[in-house]
């Protein structure tokens, strides 16, 4: 059959499955039969709590009475100088029960502050013998001489069957939603082989997998027995926890699951892989009830451990070619980011190497400075941001099963089935993706995982193992070939450089911006005869360069202009653009027949040089001698003039910001400066309020400058006082008078 999207993920009822996920399986009140639990109190070792077996075992009731009435005196001693020490060096106390006579192993935790001991019997459990146990260094040595993950499975596969004896061993890998495939057997060569087969998350619910982390060894000799219940059944209000102990009784559904399988007895050992549940070593005993010793289960543990230290290494050296390749990539794109910081976008989808290259993909987007470019393969331009976007909220940054996270994404799985998503710092929203298409897989699953597997009891739905195990394939659709950890490393470290490159560059560019800023900024006024000018500039607390630039031009005759200008846009290319400005309006000013006419010259300057560029300019031309003063406004802020008796205004003739038209048609206005009058040119950032905006300000500058000083500077000084700009601008002021 054919799956959408959901496989390899089959479902079961949700009610059934919360019924399952709070079952109490670390606190189930029994333990199973083969051996005998006893909780006891410290220090005078009084038996508190007892399973009802343990009369068979000690020849009587047991509680009340102390361990050291229950042992003999040389085993009760061990016992106590042990209990002051490491239980993990305790265990197991070879011990013998004074009414029973023959040998225990006895193993011994806390929980619950009591201290749990478990006894199992000797006498009936399975031994490999000495011979095995002398070859543990040879089956160690094989363990860490394979290649491959594959290697070391089956070599796991086989040696923990030849110690355990059970009829079939495999080695179990989970996926990233808990489904198990079988990637090593070693089986009774009449058993129907499992290599191979899938198993869905819902034969190991989420809980029985956060025992295995903690518990890496479970054991069913029978899985037919009857629990036996603790006495009492609770410890104060709750019952013992008995997560810790070797002899819990498990769930009463994974009885029926291995029953259904035609399973007799089970054990399993927990692969760890850096502290997250990795897989399983699952084996399985048909023939009938089948207990390895203690001995021979530890040895078989220690396996499990070691070959969960070799895990990391094992999958990396399966992946090596790949991540070998990744990895030359990786220096490539390095040396292109390098070569070309201000083209990055364009080199790394345009040039010989590109993004597209670093890891297996179809398509690739890079969106850098605000600017999205695509290679390959990949979604609709205009589909690619929302997909990020929406992927980065529901905090997915690699999937191959886009439409399982996005379900209104399914459309896109012909070209973006897996995405995997890197930021690039700066917040603008930059961001790399590689796109992958879907990848049509056959799925073969022990039994069909989409049959109904809940059963109804007096307290609900619960779960009921299926009860066909016959191999069942199904063909998945919706998935692309899974991102690797070496593959995601790879793309997250090619962010981190475009980050970094992006913030050097920035700081680069902001220094030179800097620098030719302050070309257009003049350090030192020049003495006009018979004009008091102030200027005054603060650049952006930022640290973000802007466009304002200001200037002083004599003009023959004794006139003299004086100009405010800023450039839309920051950093080094607005700084650029105001260079260019700044000295095609000094020579027009030369040439021109009053500040209009250079404003025009300078508007057709924009729209044939640097069409796109819009700026604004105010020009004040003074003639000292007479006072008389010719206003030309480019889109600029208008000029504050005050007399004696009023501060206004001088909104006539304000014309469009240079580059908006071709044309622009500017015009004066004619005013005379008597006395003490002042002329004030500012920039935005002067007026610029967050809250009361651009109007509140003009106001607040038209107050101060009402009742400031005469002198320019005085009234600069004043004004910046009064007003105390924001600083999230660059701010510049220029006041004038005559002398």
């Amino acid at each position: 059959m054919t799956s959408p999207a959901a496989g390899p993920a089959p479902t079961v009822d949700d009610e059934a499955l919360a019924r399952c996920a709070d079952e109490p399986i670390a606190v189930p009140g029994a333990v199973q039969p083969h051996g005998v639990l006893l909780a006891v109190r410290e220090p005078d070792l009084a038996v508190v709590v007892a399973s009802g077996n343990a009369a068979d075992l000690f020849g009587g009731p047991v509680a009340g009475r102390g361990l050291d009435e229950l042992l003999d005196p040389a085993d009760a001693g061990r016992l106590r100088a042990g209990l002051a020490g490491d239980l993990a060096e305790l265990n197991p106390l070879r011990v013998r029960v004074r009414a029973a006579g023959g040998e225990v192993d006895l193993v011994v935790h806390r929980a619950d502050g009591l201290l749990v001991t478990e006894w199992e019997p000797v006498r009936g459990a399975e031994e490999a013998g000495t011979a095995w146990h002398r070859r543990l260094p040879t089956v160690l040595q094989r363990l860490a001489a394979s290649a491959t993950l594959d290697e070391l499975s089956a070599v796991l596969a086989r040696d923990v069957r030849a110690l355990t004896g059970f009829d079939r061993v495999m080695v179990y890998r989970f996926d990233p939603e808990w489904n198990g495939e079988v990637i090593a057997e070693d089986r009774r060569a009449d058993l129907e082989p499992f290599l191979g087969l899938w198993f869905p998350a819902s034969d190991i619910p989420a809980q029985a997998r956060a025992l295995y982390e903690t518990n890496w060894m479970r054991l069913i000799p029978d899985a037919g027995y009857r629990p036996v219940p603790l006495e009492p059944a609770t410890v104060g209000r709750r019952p013992l926890d008995l997560s810790g102990a070797m002899l819990r009784s498990v769930s009463p559904v994974h009885l029926e699951y291995l029953a259904n399988m035609g399973v007799r007895a089970s054990m399993s050992i927990s692969l760890v892989d850096r502290g997250k549940l990795w897989g399983l070593i699952a084996c399985h005993h048909y023939a009938g009830p089948h207990r390895p010793s203690y001995t021979d289960r530890t040895a078989a543990e220690f396996l499990g451990r070691t070959a969960s230290l070799l895990l990391p290494t094992k999958v990396v050296a399966g992946d090596q070619g790949g991540v070998v390749e990744v990895a030359q990539r990786q220096a490539e794109l390095a040396a292109v980011v390098g070569r070309t910081p201000r083209g990055l976008a364009a080199a790394l989808t345009d040039g010989e190497v590109t993004a597209l290259g670093l890891v297996p993909a179809a398509g690739v987007a890079v969106r850098l400075g605000g600017q999205l470019h695509l290679a390959g393969t990949t979604p609709p331009a205009e589909r690619v941001g929302p997909l990020v976007r929406d992927l980065l909220a529901a905090g997915v940054r690699a999937t191959d099963a886009v439409s399982r996270v996005l379900p209104a994404a399914a459309d896109l799985a012909a070209t973006a089935s897996g995405v995997l998503v890197a930021e690039v710092a700066g917040g603008r929203g930059d961001y790399l993706a590689w796109f992958r298409p879907e990848t049509l897989r056959e799925i073969t699953w022990g039994g069909n995982p989409y049959t109904s597997k809940t059963a109804q009891t007096d307290a609900g739905p619960r779960l009921s193992p299926r009860r066909s195990f016959d191999a069942w394939s199904e063909t998945v659709r919706e998935r692309s070939q899974p991102w690797l950890d070496h593959e995601v490393a790879a793309a997250r470290s090619l962010a981190a450089l475009l980050t970094e490159t992006a913030a050097n560059r920035a700081t680069e560019d902001n220094r030179l911006a800097t620098a030719l800023q302050r070309t257009l900024l003049l350090e030192q006024l020049p003495e006009v005869p018979g004009v008091d000018l102030a200027a005054r500039y603060l650049p952006s607390a930022d640290d973000v360069v802007g466009g304002d630039w200001y200037d002083l031009v004599p003009l023959p005759g004794g006139r003299v202009s004086v100009v405010l200008g800023d450039v839309a846009g920051h950093g080094l290319a607005a700084a650029a653009i105001t260079a260019q400005l700044r000295h095609a309006l000094r020579a027009h000013l030369l040439r021109a027949a009053g500040p209009a006419a250079a404003l025009d010259g300078l508007n057709e300057v924009i729209g044939a040089l640097l069409p796109g560029e819009l700026a604004t300019a105010v020009v004040a031309e003074l003639d000292p001698a007479t006072g008389e003063v010719v206003i030309a406004n480019a889109g600029h802020l208008p000029v504050l003039h005050a007399t004696a008796g009023a501060t206004e205004y001088l909104h006539e003739g304000r014309g469009p910001a240079l580059g908006l038209l071709d044309a622009a048609g500017y015009r004066e206005i004619r005013l005379t400066l008597a006395g003490d009058d002042r002329l004030l040119l500012v920039s935005d950032g002067l007026v610029e309020r967050g809250r009361g905006g651009l109007s509140a300000g003009l106001d607040d500058l038209r107050a101060a400058v009402a009742g400031g000083p005469v002198t320019p500077q005085a009234l600069a000084d004043a004004v910046l006082a009064a007003l105390d700009p924001p600083r999230t601008d660059d701010v510049t002021l220029l006041a004038l008078a005559r002398t």
